[in-house]
């Protein structure tokens, strides 16, 4: 079993942000930040201070309120304005960090950048240097691949590049699935093979969108294969169809055994707290969060249910609920349902039902849902009453 700790870099409040219609004010970014804090990220990426005025002062106030042990950082272009712009935002933080990027991938260097890999690379060395320099050495610079699940046909130009970057003084190194197009064995092994070329020392991090829907996969694979740090956010907040969910990524590692440095008995509030914020609800079926993730509609797994019930495996969950702060689980009944669903379903309501009873009420049940679909307690108990009064 790993016995290494992940280390969570959330990018709730930039890559989030940006994703909003009506991104945060400062006063919205402090309440998402110190819940971060109650969380127990590692790492909080405040925002991008180059591109508003607004966004610049909640960079700067969010540095200024930061506890010493959280490493508050930046987001930059690789130039010298929008580094500087993180720099002075950053100034009151006790622990800081500047993140620049640029692409390397062919097709983007080739049809969006517009410029040869040669100037790409001098590039990012240079905004590096110049962000090194900004810092001194007792801070950290982090450098990310825009676009490196693309770059599967210059993996070569990619190691190179990123041996000057480190040696101009990046002290971490992201790989970003920044849209993610295939398989995510197919990332791992990119990411495998570019980390085994870079000085011991180098923090290995990757970063995973999840345009079609396996970057919590794409993060759990990269940590088993040697990332340290892990790129995530808050409900999956991002871009598009957003990233890896801080949560997810969280619970498989748990689930592996793997020690996970957050007080996850926070998620379920948290996550609630940040869709009222983002205006952005939570998908019924949303793994461990959705209002429907805990509950069963189907007799057979509603039987398992039944039978696992206060044990620490579940026949059909996932986790204790409890571990994320979130009540058990629940059964609804409808036309698939069994008895357990009637029995679990009046006996809560405290009345003291028997299988048998349940049993018994079944068909009556069954032949109502066909008609009205999932069916209220008020139904069920009618038909309970309904059968008790004719058993007198």
């Amino acid at each position: 079993m790993e016995n290494r700790r992940p280390f969570f870099y959330d990018v709730t409040l930039r890559d989030g942000n940006q994703a909003l219609k009506k991104p945060w004010n400062a006063q919205e970014k402090e309440t998402i930040f110190l819940q971060l804090v109650k969380l127990g990220v590692q790492a909080i990426e405040v925002g991008f201070s180059g591109s508003s005025d607004m966004d610049f002062e909640a960079c700067r106030h969010l540095a200024s309120i930061a506890p010493q042990q959280v490493i508050v950082a930046g987001l930059a272009r690789a130039n010298e304005k929008d580094i500087l712009k993180v720099a002075e935002a950053l100034v009151e933080a006790n622990s800081k960090r500047i993140h620049t990027f640029i692409a390397f991938s062919p097709f983007h260097m080739k049809n969006v950048l517009k410029k040869s890999p040669r100037d790409v690379r001098t590039i990012a060395v240079e905004a590096v240097g110049f962000a090194r320099d900004l810092l001194g050495d007792g801070q950290e610079i982090q450098f990310s691949v825009e676009h490196f699940g693309d770059c599967a046909e210059n993996l070569t130009f990619v190691i190179e590049s990123l041996q000057e970057v480190v040696a101009a003084g990046a002290t971490v190194i992201n790989l970003s699935n920044t849209v993610e197009r295939t398989r995510p064995l197919q990332f791992v092994e990119m990411m495998k093979t570019v980390f085994s070329n870079l000085p011991e020392g180098v923090i290995s991090s990757v970063h995973c969108h999840n345009d079609l829907g396996m970057a919590t996969a794409t993060t759990v694979e990269s940590f088993f294969a040697g990332a340290y740090q892990l790129e995530c956010s808050l409900n999956g907040l991002a871009e598009r169809a957003g990233i890896s969910s801080l949560y997810e990524v969280a619970m498989s590692l748990y689930n592996c055994g793997i020690d996970v440095p957050l007080d996850m008995s926070r998620f379920y509030e948290t996550a609630h707290m940040l869709a009222g914020m983002s205006s952005i609800p939570i998908h019924e079926k949303c793994p461990l969060i959705g209002s429907d993730a805990l509950v069963h509609r189907s007799g057979i797994h509603q039987d398992g249910a039944g039978k696992t019930r206060g044990m620490k495996k579940g026949a059909y969950r996932t986790i204790d609920p409890s571990l994320i702060g979130r009540g058990g689980e629940r059964m609804r009944f409808t036309s698939q349902s069994g008895k357990m669903a009637i029995y679990e379903i009046i006996h809560k309501a405290g009345y003291a039902i028997t299988i048998e009873d349940a049993l018994r009420i079944l068909p009556a049940a069954r032949k109502k849902a066909e008609e009205m679909g999932e069916l209220p307690l008020e139904v069920l108990l009618n038909l309970y009453i309904n059968e008790s009064v004719k058993s007198i």
